[in-house]
């Protein structure tokens, strides 16, 4: 899997804002096939920072109800969160 298909998007919330703001810790949605390694390197070529750790979950599918069946309405994800060194930060995140 080449570098830049491992990362999706950077997941935009108010706890992703507060934990880049805080703990230099920064969420992005993944291709469900990448682990750990991968993910460190495809944040440290495309950002150009030091990754310190990194954690991944799998986001559960949500479902729905249409009748009497059962439909799902968003399709399971691979969420991960990214630590960086002191001192580095990435741009995308600030000032927003």
């Amino acid at each position: 899997m080449h570098v830049y298909e491992v990362i999706k998007r950077p997941v935009i919330t108010e706890k992703s804002y507060d934990a880049a703001d805080f703990g230099n810790h920064y969420t992005f949605e993944v291709d469900t096939r990448a682990n750990k390694h991968q993910i460190r390197d495809a944040v440290e070529t495309a950002f150009r920072v030091s990754v310190v750790r990194v954690r991944v979950m799998m986001m559960p599918a949500k479902t729905g109800m249409r009748g009497r069946r059962k439909v799902v309405r968003k399709s399971p994800w691979k969420k991960a969160v990214v630590t960086l060194a002191e001192g580095d930060s990435i741009q995308f995140f600030e000032g927003v």
